[in-house]
């Protein structure tokens, strides 16, 4: 990968949409993309493992004890898969920046 800033030529930048290096999402912070936000209800949580095996961007942590935390917002999109496939609703969809 480039690195792209202010000074790049037009030249030098590369197709937007296209992927050049695998696993490059880390390496940007694309949180602030999505409209739908995940909202995790812990006390509904039973650590089935389900979500975080299907999330694209593997923002719901894992830690060492194998229970699943918060999400990483810096990275969710809010595609809602993780919310889909819970079977005991402890992930709802809501409006970005909607607080209840």
């Amino acid at each position: 990968m480039t690195e792209i800033n202010s000074n790049t030529p037009m030249e030098k930048l590369t197709i937007g949409g296209n992927i050049y290096e695998a696993g490059n999402a880390k390496e940007f912070k694309t949180g602030d993309w999505r409209s739908m936000k995940p909202v995790f209800h812990p006390e509904l949580c039973k650590q089935c493992g389900m979500c975080f095996a299907v999330c694209p961007e593997n923002s719901i942590p894992v830690g060492s004890d194998y229970k699943r935390t918060d999400f990483d917002f810096d990275y969710c999109k809010g595609c809602g898969v993780c919310a889909q496939v819970c079977p005991f609703g402890a992930i709802t969809m809501e409006e970005e920046g909607v607080n209840k």
